[in-house]
């Protein structure tokens, strides 16, 4: 049992944290100098930055491993891969995504329902509840599992069927329940009591817009992470500068990390 794992664990047991989500390694030291307690990745990061769609099965499982196991070695904090379907359509596929993240230092990982076929993007329930259980019995007191369901990622925002999954997946042995964008408050707090005492993540707050974290807190959320925004907010800073340039304007570095300022994060070459 790694000592990242136990943190991570503990941390799901009381309160709640944000656990944001760097894609490269200066952005994972300087989230990790701001003192989070945990990180993730982010498939929606490590994606555009590679020039592929997320969710389409451009990412290999070696790819996304390394890219969270990066993370974790650049920062020593608990680290949860993002990695998606988990990248196989078979339980097993699903255990062995799990062994490589044991083997990696992974403190956490999720598995979603989602098949990376847009013309029919989530598994059938018995599916995907097999393909939980199988990640859940390789995942038992070794890396924190999260069971999660894109219903409402994918055109199919059925509340009724999101809570039954989830459930499944709570008995199955997840660790941790996941329904990214879910549309209100009402819906996260059905969540949170449909798989009580389980913890339960939330992606930056409901589809109605963002609430303050004790909002959250308070509904009984335990952890709030962040998937891709703010590499999307990385790139909207981005976009704005160029447009200012393209205007004319050349001050465009206010509030940006100098490279000594990062260079000092990293490892020290021999």
């Amino acid at each position: 049992m790694g000592a990242a794992y136990e943190t991570f664990r503990d941390l799901h047991r009381t309160g709640c944290f944000v656990m944001p989500n760097p894609w490269d390694g200066g952005s994972a030291v300087l989230l990790a100098r701001e003192g989070f307690p945990a990180l993730a990745s982010t498939s929606l990061g490590i994606a555009f930055a590679m020039g592929v769609p997320d969710g389409r099965a451009a990412l290999s499982r070696e790819v996304s491993i390394e890219n969270a196991a990066m993370i974790f070695r650049l920062t020593g904090l608990p680290v949860n891969g993002d990695l998606e379907d988990g990248f196989g359509p078979s339980p097993e596929d699903c255990a062995e995504t799990v062994e490589a993240s044991i083997a990696a230092g992974l403190a956490g990982l999720g598995i979603e329902d989602t098949t990376a076929n847009p013309h029919d993007p989530i598994h059938g329930f018995d599916a995907a509840v097999a393909r939980v259980k199988a990640a859940a019995k390789a995942a038992r007191g070794r890396i924190l599992l999260t069971g999660r369901t894109d219903n409402f990622l994918n055109g199919r925002p059925d509340l009724d069927d999101t809570i039954r999954r989830l459930q499944a997946f709570a008995e199955v042995g997840a660790d941790v329940l996941y329904a990214p964008g879910l549309p209100d408050m009402a819906a996260i707090e059905a969540v949170v009591k449909a798989v009580s005492p389980k913890p339960v993540n939330v992606v930056f707050g409901p589809r109605t817009g963002p609430v303050p974290l004790a909002v959250l807190a308070a509904a009984g959320v335990r952890r709030v992470s962040l998937g891709g925004s703010l590499y999307r907010q990385a790139m909207g800073a981005m976009v704005g500068a160029a447009r200012r340039l393209k205007a004319g304007d050349l001050d465009i570095m206010g509030g940006a990390p100098s490279s000594a300022e990062v260079t000092a994060l990293l490892p020290k070459l021999a």
